[in-house]
């Protein structure tokens, strides 16, 4: 890495290190009376702490954040706050109050759709630092409006006062007639006067403060009226996300068009989503594919991810895994993050390729490395399971850890279970708690599931357990499906329903979950919500054992025994109660023994 290069990355690193712990800090502040003088001094302790090549003073920090390309996103809210008090360089209240407006403009559109940002590549960490600068400005403009507007007004009332109170003493008034004004009426009222005339000034500078956002689609409306198809696509993305102009869907869906219709790929790209999600315009699945195709097929790197994606899905075209994993490898290999993923995804599963466990982890890292959390997530998994490298626990949990903090919440919910379960840390049910409570927060299926598991095991809050599996039922969560329905079958913070929990073992076990599977077979074997089946039975108990359910496998060993919807085979039931008996089923050896003993 040339010394140029290794300077960028310490300098972003210390940049986004900076921010997340200036937002930390605000959030712990209790002392808000001597907060300037307090933050200022951590300012400068937080500098100190870097070696000695790489510490920079106030105006080499200030520098850094106004440069940096994402400084409207990330920093704008920092920058307010060193212009406010003059931090590396002069004090500017003009300059302070329009970084902070910028956040105005941010507060309601932080999470970005992931599919629209140009920035791809780092789509989750760009989300999360712009979430963490919204609330850092919504601190300071608040502080900003109290202290250099509010205060100010009081220091100005009172001293006014003070001077209408020692005139008063000294001018010696001793009657008044109808021609005489009324001194304290003429103060009173010269005060009110003032106090509006500063509020007019106050609200006339306000008004009169434009924005950057407001400056820039002012530039990129009047280059995309001239049919410059770049800024007509972003003129569509301001209108999309309420950039320095109020939102509007309609707007962005015809700008959107503008563009793609001039040629610019991210504005083909964009208005294929638009035409997906409904955004501006009316669903249209084969419009979607349409314009998202022609994007790809110019070379556009998210577009063809998006592309593998609709062959994937069958979004505007039949399903098609051969075809995904064409395109997803052609966006792999032009660098985008979430289509190196994507092809790592399909290694992994076979999809379109065979598996190819070495070549799921290889994509992955690079996923990984470029900064998307999914990929992130993913290459904890391949730590913690040995898929395509050897296990490494500490790595898992390093992996997991960073997409957990770039807001991916499948990785939050799996930051937990480290925590939970001691794997590749040690193990701290507190932070355990808060990171699957964030991942069940955040609408992760699988994280709702293990909060439910939390209060069902830990607390023995069945109800609060039975609500949390709702919710991860319906969310899609095999896991979850089959806890709900095993809450059903027995009334654990519900009304005991039969129907119900047969309803919900078969969701689960059409969605694949092993234990699903199993507990769907003994429905069918003890008729519990459904009548007795014993051919369905044996069907979904091979399925469970073929998934490696432990139970799944006690229970075909025992249908083989005895010739439960199958004929006897002792062989394959000695068979399936040793992997029962190697999985920790206690009574397989039991059986074991009785077979051995009567047919050897």
């Amino acid at each position: 890495m040339s010394q140029s290069s290794k300077t960028f990355h310490n300098d972003e690193n210390f940049l986004k290190e900076f921010l997340k712990s200036f937002h930390q800090k605000i959030i712990n502040t209790k002392d808000f009376n001597n907060f300037e003088n307090n933050l200022i001094e951590w300012i400068k302790n937080f500098n100190n702490k870097n070696d000695d090549d790489d510490k920079k003073n106030f105006k080499n920090i200030l520098e850094l954040m106004k440069n940096h390309e994402q400084n409207k996103f990330w920093f704008s809210s920092i920058i307010g706050y060193f212009y406010q008090f003059g931090i590396g360089c002069d004090i500017d209240k003009n300059k302070a109050l329009e970084s902070y407006l910028l956040i105005i403009n941010y507060e309601k559109n932080y999470f970005m759709n992931l599919f629209l940002k140009e920035n791809d590549d780092d789509d989750d960490e760009f989300n999360k630092l712009k979430k963490l600068n919204i609330i850092i400005g919504k601190y300071l403009l608040s502080l900003f409006y109290y202290k250099d507007i509010i205060l100010n007004k009081r220091n100005l009332t009172n001293n006014l006062k003070r001077s209408i109170s020692l005139k008063r003493s000294s001018i010696p008034i001793r009657f008044k007639s109808q021609n005489q004004f009324d001194l304290n009426k003429s103060k009173d009222n010269m005060f009110k006067k003032t106090i509006e005339n500063d509020s007019k000034q106050k609200n006339s500078n306000k008004n009169e403060i434009e924005t950057e956002d407001q400056k820039e689609f002012k530039k990129f409306l009047k280059s995309a009226e001239k049919d410059v198809s770049e800024s007509q696509y972003k003129v569509g993305n301001c209108y999309y996300y309420g950039n320095g102009i109020i939102q509007d869907h309609n707007k962005a869906f015809e700008w959107y068009t503008k563009s793609a219709n001039n040629g610019y790929l991210l504005g083909q790209n964009n208005l294929g989503y638009c035409y997906e999600h409904g955004i501006g315009t009316v669903k249209d699945y084969n419009k979607a594919f349409e314009w998202i195709s022609k994007s790809a097929n110019n070379g556009c790197a998210i577009a063809q991810n998006n592309l593998g994606k609709c062959y994937y899905y069958g979004i505007g075209c039949t399903q098609d895994y051969n075809k995904a994993f064409e395109w997803y490898n052609k966006s792999a290999n032009n660098g985008n993050s979430k289509g190196q993923y994507s092809l790592g995804f399909c290694y992994r599963n076979g999809h379109g390729t065979i598996k190819d466990y070495k070549k799921t982890f290889k994509w992955y890292t690079k996923s990984a490395n470029n900064g998307y959390a999914e990929g992130q997530n993913g290459l904890g998994f391949c730590y913690e399971n040995g898929i395509g490298i050897t296990k490494n626990y500490k790595k898992a949990f390093k992996w997991y850890f960073k997409s957990a903090n770039n807001g991916y919440a499948l990785g939050q919910n799996n930051l937990g279970i480290c925590y939970k379960n001691g794997i590749g840390t040690d193990k701290n049910y507190k932070k355990a708690f808060e990171w699957i409570s964030k991942s069940a927060n955040n609408e992760c299926a699988e994280g709702q599931n293990s909060l439910g598991e939390w209060y069902y095991y830990g607390k023995k809050d069945y109800k609060k357990a039975f609500e949390w599996y709702l919710k991860s039922a319906i969310n899609e969560c095999a896991e979850g499906q089959n806890n709900l329905g095993f809450c059903y079958e027995n009334g654990f913070g519900i009304e005991k329903d039969d129907e119900k929990a047969f309803e919900w073992y078969f969701k689960s076990a059409n969605n694949g979950c092993a234990l699903g599977q199993f507990n769907l077979g003994t429905c069918y074997y003890h008729e519990i919500g459904t009548t007795q089946d014993y051919k369905k039975a044996f069907e979904w108990v091979s399925k469970s054992a073929d998934n490696e359910c432990a139970k799944g496998q006690y229970c075909l060993g025992y249908c083989y025994h005895y010739g439960v919807g199958t004929r006897i085979n002792i062989e394959k039931a000695i068979n399936w109660y040793r992997k029962a008996s190697d999985n920790g089923i206690k009574d397989a050896d039991v059986e074991i023994q009785i077979l051995l003993e009567n047919f050897w």
